[in-house]
């Protein structure tokens, strides 16, 4: 660049900044709007944090924040420390007991002097039997007055608060069913949308009828809608893109990622199309602007297509479009084994849910349908169980330089967690109930189905990771605790809890502060998981055993795509608030235009502004958070301990895998201070376990190792780069 351009570029950037200026004064003006509105409105007596966050387009937290009276007034979560007060409340005249504790235990004075307790013996956290536990799971003693420690160093947000449930009648009405809202078995089959898949790089497209290579210039949406449609007949109605990522061109330009998304999507249409909106009541929400895997939605006229990413799917590493639409051929066709009605959706989510729906039992207790909870235990469940644990731990935790470096994923893991689910509506166990119980009754709770709110305490002698998530500062942020003595309170699911009870190093102490308990051996989720398992199964024995190298791609490719089906369809049953996106053109003055009621905005380019709308919880009757939380819950624990199996026999008739239970596993298992990372199912260690591999789900694999000395990464952008070289070097050494 020489002087000149640059003085060019400098006015032009003043040229820019005098277009942002006043959409950012806009900006400030609406939002002080906002909260001023906000204020005003909650200090109306019968005033709603939910409602309000409704229809602000905010969180409930930000509500609080803003009419801190609409917050929890006597959060569980903040016990007296010497007595709880007496409160009556209708129909409740007694008060409630102190929290009860489940106590580490005893320990002999050797162990006092220095010498580790005998270990607990080791139970499966998920699908356990309390009977096979050794010795009671709880007691209930006298509470102890403790003084929580703070869990943010100073300086730092403080971490957000959970919410409680409320104490007596009021919150025991939270614990009903939806009314008329039920999850019942679909009485029609899918539509079939035909499909077509182009790689947007080299412009080669394929298609049931044949292929053909097509130039696409820069590959924009007009480009793309004109070429394809002037090649494929207009049956076709969903492109996926299988390379080239082609809202990604002009990302340099754009702060954000999604920024070029949505810029990309909205960019000038071909005559006679326009952004698809007679499917839906919301003409401005044709797209979903992901950064990496958006959807697009156009119609001309009667036709509708749309064009998504195969990486929804799974990452097609270079795969032309031959082979990724063989992959679909081939996941549909073994799908097609299980569920005759089977009907590839746009996406594994809506694939996922739709195969679950068409293994609702046509009789016996749920033939009716599996009952939706209410609204209120659906957001607290959406508010208190978070997903796969991510958490990257740096010096002085661990050495600045490590050894070495693996990766352990777990293969498939959410199908091992789905044998028994929490099914219908939960019953109450506050913490006065609890300690109502017998020290079999408390094991039997435990076990069961639930998620709890408890006060946790870690041992003084605590040297490895943290057990139990807690809240971090942000809006869906969690951490895990490892200090010893540490005191705190959050919610987590049975598996978590007992895990911490009954870890293979020292059990932690757990006070229960309120809870939900489902009955036992209710299975909503095991036909579809096994049918599932079964399926994936097949296809990654083809993945070796096929004679064609391009067919065993495909077939790996299509485990994968089903392994996103069950992964995903899981997260649907987590229905979370509904979030609707979209954007607007410009005015032609540069001022921000009208956006739709509720929304607030999210980005903005040079010709349109991005905005998103929360729409709280919808009435879905397919909405089961329960489920979702528990699975991530039970996977949650066996990422510190579980066990590897062990192959033992094969299914004569459909020559599946019979497996048994094997050696310890997880990093409970793994020297103290050999864990540099989590992510969802798997772990980064300095020390390569010996841990044998079957290939079955829940199994731990060595995906990555770097076997020399490696700096200790301490972002994000250095995890990703050693666990890129940590997986090139291990298929290098393979080869």
């Amino acid at each position: 660049m020489d002087a000149k351009s640059y003085t060019a570029g400098l006015a032009d950037l003043r040229e820019l900044r005098d277009e942002i200026r006043p959409l950012e004064r806009q900006l400030k003006k609406l939002l002080a709007d906002r909260d001023r509105k906000i204020a005003a409105l909650g200090e109306y007596e019968k005033a709603k944090a939910d409602r309000l966050a409704t229809s602000a387009g905010l969180s409930v937290i930000d509500i609080v924040a803003l009419v801190p009276r609409l917050g929890p007034q006597a959060p569980a979560s903040e016990p007296a420390a010497d007595n709880v007060a007496t409160e009556s409340t209708g129909d409740r005249s007694e008060a409630e007991a102190a929290a009860q504790a489940i106590k580490e235990p005893a320990v002999s004075a050797a162990s006092d002097l220095g010498t580790p307790p005998t270990p607990v013996e080791e139970q499966e956290p998920e699908g356990q039997d309390e009977e096979s536990a050794p010795g009671t799971a709880a007691s209930a003693p006298t509470e102890q007055a403790s003084t929580a420690q703070p869990l943010q160093p100073a300086g730092e947000a403080p971490a957000r608060e959970l919410p409680s449930i409320p104490v007596g009648a009021d919150g025991d009405r939270w614990f009903r069913a939806e009314s008329n809202l039920v999850s019942a078995r679909p009485n029609f089959k899918q539509a079939v949308r035909q499909m077509a898949f182009l790689d947007a790089a080299s412009g080669v497209l394929v298609w049931s009828g044949g292929s053909a290579r097509l130039e696409l210039g820069r590959a924009s949406v007009a480009e793309i809608l004109t070429a394809v449609y002037a090649t494929v007949p207009a049956s076709i109605e969903r492109i996926y893109v299988t390379g080239g990522d082609p809202w990604h061109r002009d990302a340099a330009r754009h702060e954000w990622l999604k920024d070029a998304v949505a810029a990309w999507l909205n960019g000038p249409l071909p005559e006679g199309w326009q952004v698809e909106s007679s499917r839906g009541k919301d003409r401005q929400a044709g797209h979903l602007v992901h950064p990496r895997n958006p959807v697009g939605r156009w119609q001309r006229g009667d036709q509708h297509t749309e064009i998504r990413s195969v990486g929804e799917w799974f990452d097609p590493e270079g795969a032309s479009p031959e082979i990724v639409r063989q992959a679909f051929v081939e996941l549909w066709k073994a799908l097609h084994e299980k569920w005759r009605d089977v009907v590839l959706m746009g996406s594994p989510s809506q694939t996922g849910r739709d195969l679950w729906t068409r293994t609702i039992p046509e009789r016996g207790r749920w033939a009716e349908g599996y009952p939706v909870l209410s609204q209120e235990i659906r957001g607290l469940l959406h508010a208190t169980a978070g997903q796969g644990r991510t958490e990257l731990i740096t010096p002085p935790r661990v050495p600045a330089k490590v050894p070495a470096w693996y990766e352990l994923d777990r293969t498939f893991a959410y199908a091992r967690h789905c044998s028994t689910s929490p099914t219908g509506v939960p019953r109450r166990m506050t913490r006065s109930s609890f300690a109502a119980l017998s020290d079999k009754e408390m094991a039997d709770v435990l076990y069961s189905p639930s998620h709890w709110q408890v006060k946790v305490t870690i041992p003084e002698r605590w040297e490895h990771v943290g057990l139990l998530p807690a809240p971090a500062p942000g809006e869906r942020s969690w951490h895990y605790p490892y200090e010893p003595g540490q005191t705190f309170v959050t919610w987590a699911g049975g598996a978590e809890v007992n895990l911490a009870l009954r870890n293979p190093i020292m059990p932690w102490r757990i006070e229960v502060l309120d809870g939900m308990v489902w009955e036992k051996n209710q299975r909503p989720l095991q036909e579809w998981s096994t049918k599932l398992k079964s399926v994936w199964n097949h296809l990654l024995r083809w993945s070796t055993a096929h004679g064609d190298e391009s067919m065993r791609w495909a077939f790996r490719l299509a485990a994968r795509a089903v392994r996103s089906i069950l992964l995903y369809g899981i997260g649907t049953f987590a229905q979370r608030p509904k979030i609707t996106t979209g954007s607007v053109e410009l005015n032609k003055d540069g001022s921000t235009p009208e956006i739709p009621d509720g929304a607030h905005l999210t980005g903005i380019t040079d010709t349109h502004v991005t905005w998103q709308r929360y729409g709280g919880f919808a009435r879905d009757p397919y909405a089961h958070p329960e489920w979702a939380a528990a699975v991530w819950s039970a996977a949650r624990a066996a990422l510190l301990s579980t066990h590897q199996s062990v192959v033992v026999g094969q299914d004569e008739k459909t020559g599946d895998v019979k497996v048994g239970k094997g050696v310890p596993a997880g990093a409970l298992h793994l020297p103290a201070g050999s864990i540099l990372a989590f992510r969802t199912d798997a772990i980064y260690t300095t020390v390569r376990p010996d841990w044998p591999y079957s290939g079955q789900p829940g199994d731990y694999l060595l995906k990555g190792a770097l076997d020399w000395e490696q700096t200790t990464p301490t972002s994000d952008e250095e995890f990703y780069t050693l666990q890129k070289f940590g997986r090139q070097n291990l298929e290098a050494d393979g080869l």
